[in-house]
């Protein structure tokens, strides 16, 4: 198990977050993450529930909370959104941005969201399959969409002027290859 703060991109700070943090653990059934939002949700645009949650593009444009996986000494890498309204959506790239269409089709994760005054909390479980089976490097990031609608980016580093979640020197944290002891 391990915890990142992620941080603001400078050029789009968001006075309604205090802290946005995420939390990761590998087992052999999966990965699940935790993204904890502290501050105001209520200046938040969060999408509704959706009736029928299931695979979609474009969650990027509002509020959604984002992986990125890649393995050393390969540009292959894999990108997943998730939204609050249960909505997700799973790429596979064979380089930066250049997306691998003959890939196979990843797992849908399962989404829980909740909210009190102080707290967004949302929780995705991805199945083992589709996964590396090796350690891997990640890349955790949020997109916060305010009420009046900007855009604040959030990852764990920020490595360029303009926020790009896609850049590799952002994905500071490890995964760890799964623990085929722990369930």
């Amino acid at each position: 198990m391990s915890t990142w703060l992620l941080q603001p991109h400078p050029a789009t700070p968001c006075p309604a977050v205090r802290r946005l943090h995420a939390w990761q653990a590998r087992t052999a059934d999966g990965w699940r993450l935790r993204y904890t939002l502290d501050g105001a949700p209520s200046a938040l645009r969060l999408p509704p529930p959706a009736r029928h949650p299931g695979p979609a593009d474009g969650l990027w444009r509002h509020t959604c909370f984002e992986a990125f996986v890649g393995t050393p000494g390969s540009s292959a890498y894999l990108e997943f959104n998730f939204s609050p309204s249960g909505h997700w959506a799973a790429y596979a790239f064979s380089a930066e941005r250049q997306r691998d269409l003959a890939a196979p089709a990843l797992p849908a994760p399962h989404i829980t969201c909740t909210q009190d005054v102080q707290h967004l909390v949302l929780d995705a479980v991805l199945p083992a399959h589709g996964l590396p089976d090796t350690d891997g490097v990640i890349g955790l990031s949020a997109v916060i969409e305010t009420a009046d609608g900007q855009l604040s980016y959030w990852a764990l580093a920020h490595p360029r002027a303009q926020p790009d979640f896609h850049h590799r020197a952002g994905w500071t944290a490890h995964l760890p290859a799964p623990d085929t002891n722990t369930p």
